[in-house]
């Protein structure tokens, strides 16, 4: 077990731990191993450089020692309730996550938010410095977390420190509504590297600095004005350190959902799902947190429509939507899911036969090798966000396609939607397009699905989580020569999937 006075060359920070902790029915606790695709894609990295992930534990008031899981040092930052609240599900989750997803929901700006948010990123910034060794690499992620590569810089001007945000960067018009907007700027300028998912994310975050701070771009570099003597000058004769400022699109361990999608347990599990289904013709499947970016509504719209126009039948074709719970306190998604399960239960009781279910409908998560067997069991995968950072779903369902088959629908506003460019591109806003979209899925011939599934599971195997993590690793060592980070291992794989 590590004490607190270990030191590691490699730290994560992000705002959940790789762990959750389960209260069994005697009472007594355990760890478990979360499924994050955050926790997939660091996993092999931080077993390699035998590294440290510190963050919250994801229950108030919760307190306890350094642990090692799988591998991987955990090291806790606690929070209080009132913490959570004004952190987390206030500025974090009401503020932050709708104004960096183009506004689709209203944020919400109070000051004591934003307190609070400050408070909690210094802490965490705290334990980072704490615990990393002299020369280290920090590695933070996402956008709860957006002060603390500045916060770091200050304390600990050793290390090497890296940003990843994995959801969307908003346009220079909706992130100037922030009124905290220079702080976060320059909050995340503390970083040497800065990555995102999309090049447009890159060049919205650019487009901000120079607008907001008046910092010169050259992309992808920013440089940053600075105090230092041995810094070197810019063309506009100050002294400057360089940022480095691009896309890094994430992926996921397809090798591993592989795998399981030839598991003859699964295939057979498959099987069952069409079964009791009632063996339509068609099996559509959405699987999203329950979001509001996620395009959910869109997609029951438009299903409902071909249903009623007489397009579909109930017989012939039925919509699978996994809705996992999410952020079940804040209001916007408890209304979220009223409006959702009205939808479901309407478009039912609309056109449900006493066989066949129009929408089947499942409010909760699923183990890893039950999503492989629905997305074997399903002939269309249905991506629909309104914006989204990456969408691993997509890739998801494109590794375990070993027979070639299946097609996925994407939106367009979807980071995978860069490079999975043989999907059926959609504008998730536009429901008469995605009805005809859908509908051409469905009549589209084997050997036209069998060339986009193809061409769609050579992107994702050559572009893999390893090669993510291996290609952003790598521009951090770029920034600090002789700053060593041992990649992930390298897996093999056929020219035959990670949860969001």
């Amino acid at each position: 077990m590590p004490d607190s006075s270990e030191r590691y060359g490699f730290v994560v920070v992000s705002n959940r731990l790789p762990v959750d902790r389960v209260i069994a029915e005697d009472g007594s606790a355990s760890w478990q191993h979360s499924p994050g695709g955050l926790v997939t894609a660091l996993e092999p990295v931080m077993q390699a450089n035998d590294g440290a992930w510190v963050g919250w534990a994801g229950q108030p008031d919760l307190e306890f020692e350094p642990f090692v899981d799988q591998g991987i040092s955990i090291v806790p930052v606690p929070l209080s309730a009132e913490e959570v609240q004004r952190y987390y599900e206030g500025f974090s989750n009401d503020t932050l996550w709708p104004l960096y997803h183009d506004v689709i929901a209203a944020p919400t700006y109070h000051r004591v938010w934003w307190e609070a948010y400050v408070q909690v990123n210094q802490r965490f910034a705290d334990r980072a410095a704490e615990i990393t060794e002299e020369g280290g690499t920090i590695w933070v992620q996402d956008y709860q977390l957006q002060l603390v590569p500045k916060m770091l810089r200050e304390i600990r001007p050793d290390v090497t420190i890296g940003f990843f945000n994995h959801i969307p960067f908003p346009p220079l018009g909706i992130f100037s509504q922030l009124p905290w907007r220079k702080q976060i700027l320059e909050g995340l300028l503390g970083a040497d590297v800065i990555g995102f998912q999309r090049a447009d994310d890159a060049s919205n975050f650019s487009r901000a600095v120079r607008h907001l701070l008046g910092h010169a771009t050259t992309r992808p570099y920013i440089e940053v004005p600075v105090d230092d003597e041995s810094a070197p000058v810019s063309r506009r004769g100050k002294k400057v350190r360089r940022v480095l400022a691009k896309h890094f699109p994430i992926s996921i361990d397809a090798a591993s959902y592989e795998e399981l999608a030839a598991r003859p347990d699964i295939q057979a599990r498959a099987r069952e799902i069409r079964e009791g289904l009632g063996n339509p013709k068609t099996v559509m499947l959405g699987v999203d947190r329950l979001d509001y970016t996620k395009g959910i509504r869109h997609r029951m719209k438009a299903f409902g429509e071909l249903l009623a126009d007489g397009r579909l039948s109930v017989e012939d074709a039925t919509l699978v939507q996994v809705a996992s719970p999410s952020r079940e306190r804040v209001e916007t998604y408890k209304l979220l899911r009223d409006e959702i399960e009205l939808t479901v239960g309407r478009v039912n009781g609309d056109y449900a036969t006493m066989s066949h279910t129009a929408i089947s409908y499942h409010h909760h998560g699923y183990p890893r090798e039950e999503m492989v067997a629905l997305y074997l069991a399903a002939d269309i995968m249905l991506v629909t966000a309104l914006r989204d950072g990456m969408n691993l779903v997509a890739k998801e369902y494109v590794a375990v396609r070993r027979d070639n088959d299946g097609v996925l629908v994407l939106s367009e506003f979807a980071g995978a939607a860069d490079e999975l460019k043989s999907a059926m591109l959609i504008n998730p806003h536009d429901i008469g397009g995605m009805k005809n979209t859908i509908m051409r899925a469905i009549e589209m011939p084997k050997r036209d699905r069998t060339t986009r599934m193809r061409a769609l599971r050579r992107r994702v195997l050559d572009n893999d989580v390893a090669k993510w993590s291996a290609s952003f690793l790598q521009a951090l060592e770029n920034v600090r020569p002789g700053q060593q980070i041992t990649p992930a291992p390298a897996t093999t794989t056929t020219t035959d999937g990670s949860p969001e």
